[in-house]
């Protein structure tokens, strides 16, 4: 069964929700940086100001530091620690060699780039540490003089920030960004399914229209709306439509009149050959008596005249075909006697082998059967080699027939095309080139078939004629 994503609706809802979910996903994350980056921005500047602010104004005495000098106290220390920790952070401090850390933090936690950086300037970074992620500040400690030129102290404070309530405010961001996705998702595919229903109902009914068109009804129009594209294929399909009409009108006025052409020759044949063919056995009697020249031109004709009327009697029999009017008369005949009267009938009974149980009996129209069984034994005797076999059998799916020839065998190019009307494979044989297609009608009439295979030697036909009562849905055998 056909998936449902290979029709060309799915394929539209498909991509639809494929751009869908990538414009969401853009719009989302591009959101979500632009706020991000400004959130940290913010606290990053804050805590910076806030650093420099603190040092500006501390009541650590700075000015009197000096490089070399004493280290200040652990109380100096611990006042300026509280004046730059913010709450939940820390703050390490380091004068020359001497280390001030603070609870947990120390050299350690600051990043090594940051330490080279921050030692002439201020400078920031984001790290992550214990699993948590933190702002980590870094600047020396300058003493301005009184004339204003700033001097290093040889202290650096390093300032522990934690950024936890920044990862607070963007994991809350992120559910109404999922949600307003998903909102875009739905509507997305909304609109999906309402576009591929707009494209695809004109399409719908193109391929209806096609089929009713392939169906026969050459009628068939489709009302145009709109000058887009689809109008304009709807448009071209009612044009191709009316010509196809116009030129099938044509071919059917056209076989109607070949078809009546025929029937009407033929019928006119028949009077001028019946009276032919009642002077025959006169004519046959009176050739013995004739002299060898006279007696040859004489069996001439008469062999053409049963040519012309074996040729006559398979065009009246196809321009029924052709016209609908072939009946089918189904009796329940034994199959056996059948092939055997049909063979004794046209003096054949001693060139062809019968293979068929006595007891066989079967549902045909006994008429068209022995014209079936006739013309594919005719036809091996007449292009074929012996021995020539028929053989007959019931299967679980009907009736099948056989027959055999040991000739030299159809050629491959000629097979397809044997049972076509007035085909003749190669150049053998005087006949008409109607009876192997007269044979397959009358088996389609029974809602039969026959078929045709090289055998090594010969060719083998095969009839297989459904019970009665099945018709054409019947399973072939294989």
């Amino acid at each position: 069964m056909r998936r449902i994503y290979t029709g060309l609706r799915g394929r539209l809802v498909i991509a639809f929700t494929l751009i869908a979910v990538a414009a969401s996903a853009l719009v989302a994350v591009i959101g979500y940086e632009l706020v991000k980056n400004r959130v940290i921005e913010r606290a990053e500047y804050t805590a910076a100001a806030n650093v420099r602010d603190t040092l500006t104004g501390s009541r650590f005495p700075i000015s009197a530091l000096w490089p070399g000098d004493s280290p200040p106290t652990d109380m100096e220390i611990t006042v300026l620690q509280k004046s730059l920790r913010v709450p939940g952070g820390a703050v390490v401090v380091r004068y020359e060699d001497f280390l001030y850390a603070d609870g947990s933090f120390g050299m350690n936690d600051v990043p090594a780039d940051l330490r080279a950086r921050a030692a002439d300037r201020m400078a920031y970074k984001r790290q992550e540490i214990r699993g948590a992620m933190w702002l980590v500040i870094g600047t020396p400690v300058w003493r301005v003089e009184p004339i204003h030129l700033p001097q290093p102290t040889g202290m650096s404070v390093f300032v522990f920030v934690p950024l936890a309530e920044e990862e607070h405010l963007l994991i809350g961001m992120r559910q109404p960004l999922a949600v307003a996705g998903a909102i875009m998702l739905a509507v997305a595919l909304a609109a999906a399914l309402v576009s591929a229903q707009r494209v695809l109902l004109p399409v719908r009914r193109l391929g209806t229209a096609a089929r009713a068109l392939g169906a026969g009804h050459l009628d068939t129009r489709l009302p145009v709306h709109g000058q887009d594209e689809l109008a304009e294929l709807t448009a071209t399909f009612n044009d191709t439509a009316a010509e196809l009409e116009r030129s099938v009108s044509e071919l059917r006025a056209l076989e109607a009149m070949s078809r009546r052409f025929v029937a009407d020759v033929s019928h006119e044949l028949r009077t001028p050959l019946t009276a032919m063919t009642a002077v025959t056995d006169m004519l046959s009697e009176e050739a013995e008596r004739l002299p060898r020249e006279p007696a040859v031109a004489v069996r001439l004709v008469l062999r053409e005249i049963e040519r012309l009327r074996t040729l006559v009697e398979q065009l009246i029999e196809a321009s029924r075909f052709d016209s609908g009017t072939a009946t089918l008369n189904l009796e329940t005949v034994n199959i056996s006697d059948a092939i055997e009267d049909c063979l004794e009938m046209r003096g054949w009974s001693h060139q062809v082998k019968v293979n068929a149980p006595q007891g066989l009996a079967f549902s045909v129209d006994p008429r068209r059967f022995d014209v079936i069984v006739a013309n594919l034994v005719g036809n091996a005797l007449r292009h074929g080699e012996p021995p020539v076999t028929v053989s007959a059998r019931s299967t679980e799916h009907g009736l099948e027939v056989k027959v055999r020839d040991h000739g030299k065998g159809i050629p491959a190019t000629d097979l397809p095309h044997v049972f076509n009307r007035f085909y003749k494979a190669g150049t053998r044989g005087d006949g008409s080139g109607l009876g192997l297609s007269i044979a397959r009608s009358n088996a389609q009439l029974h809602g039969g078939t026959i078929s045709v295979r090289p055998q090594d030697p010969g060719t083998l036909f095969t009839v297989w004629l459904p019970p009665a009562g099945e018709g054409p849905q019947g399973e072939e055998p294989r």
